[in-house]
């Protein structure tokens, strides 16, 4: 059966790309040159930026659909074992677990149904629906302050759904084997066609964003690691709807127009990088700036010294970074320590 979508549109091959298309995919791929520079070095800082990112992700991406839950309680339902609260707790909770998956197992997973049911139902958790197909049409709703509503757009129908969103995985997969249309240009195009197909009836949104993050792994994009693209989308949201409503205008007949949309993504992913270059030289500098000023505090004492002692003439620098400081100048013979713990008595070597 013959169905339309952005990859019907493109199935004869791209006969001219727009400017700003290129513009932005000539700046992507140049970022993703320099990728190594940051990823090859540094572990600390990485790993910093990482759990920095899992958070961000998991309570942006939920955020963006009015998932929201107390700000204390974040890093207990991203990061603990507790009991939650609610069923908000309980999706960010999930999403985490999504990503997991796919920061943990990016190089093993393939594009395919059975994959989006089942981050859809990791991330849904226990409710009745999750990792299932909508049972009933769900069109798109934007409702206005004065309480009017309006449809904003029609989504396919429950009978039509999951052939759709077979034909789409195909389409995609195939385009990325042929090589008719630039890989990104691809990824955009899934991500625009999955939310107009709109396969499950919540959750089409953060389920679009995962998949986006785990196919920018398959292309080798690693920013989305240490840097959230939800946070992107989030701060950058009046955007992604105009941009996602011009784009999905005579979808059904294939007579939309891809472009806004594609160079939309195409956008966030320019800012992903500078996001993570920026942040990656910030915090390493910060580190530096800080272990120079540990070191300078230690040169100060007269022979020996105590980590509290330490503490007082370092203001605003954690206990753990003097642990890292004094650890590495240990291994140098730099310091010595006599004792375990905060009593223990560290000595400048001569």
């Amino acid at each position: 059966m013959d169905y339309m979508n952005t990859f019907k549109k493109f199935n004869q091959g791209l006969k001219e790309i727009p400017l700003a298309t290129t513009w932005l995919l000539n700046d992507i791929a140049e970022m993703k040159g320099r990728q190594k520079l940051y990823t090859n070095q540094s572990p600390h800082t990485l790993k910093v930026l990482k759990e920095h990112a899992i958070i961000e992700s998991s309570v942006s991406s939920n955020r963006i659909e009015g998932v929201e839950i107390d700000n204390k309680r974040i890093g207990t339902v991203i990061f603990g074992r507790q009991h939650l609260k609610d069923r908000n707790e309980e999706e960010i909770r999930g999403y985490r677990e999504v990503l997991n998956l796919i920061h943990s197992e990016a190089e093993k997973l393939k594009l395919s149904t059975d994959l989006i049911l089942k981050m859809h139902k990791i991330m849904r958790g226990d409710i009745w629906d999750a990792g299932q197909i909508k049972d009933r049409n769900s069109d798109i709703i934007e409702t206005f302050p004065n309480g009017e509503q309006r449809v904003r757009f029609k989504t396919v129908s429950v009978e039509k759904t999951l052939e759709y969103l077979n034909n789409l995985i195909f389409d995609y997969n195939s385009s990325i084997l042929d090589r008719k249309i630039p890989d990104l240009i691809g990824l955009a195009s899934f991500n625009l066609d999955f939310l107009c197909i709109h396969p499950f009836r919540d959750g089409n949104g953060r389920i679009s964003r995962l998949l986006l993050l785990e196919e920018l792994y398959r292309f080798g994009i690693e920013a989305g690691r240490f840097v959230s693209l939800e946070k992107i989308i989030e701060e950058t949201k009046e955007q992604y709807y105009e941009t996602l409503e011009i784009s999905s205008k005579g979808w059904h007949e294939s007579n939309h127009d891809p472009w806004p949309y594609i160079n939309y993504v195409l956008f966030i992913l320019k800012e992903l990088y500078k996001s993570f270059e920026s942040k990656f030289i910030n915090l390493k500098s910060a580190k530096g700036t800080k272990t120079d000023s540990v070191i300078k505090a230690i040169k100060s004492f007269n022979k020996s010294f105590s980590i509290r002692e330490l503490e007082f003439k370092c203001p605003g620098i954690s206990r753990e970074m003097l642990r890292k400081v004094l650890k590495d100048l240990k291994k140098d013979n730099i310091v010595s320590c006599e004792g375990r713990g905060i009593v223990a008595v560290w000595k400048i070597i001569e």
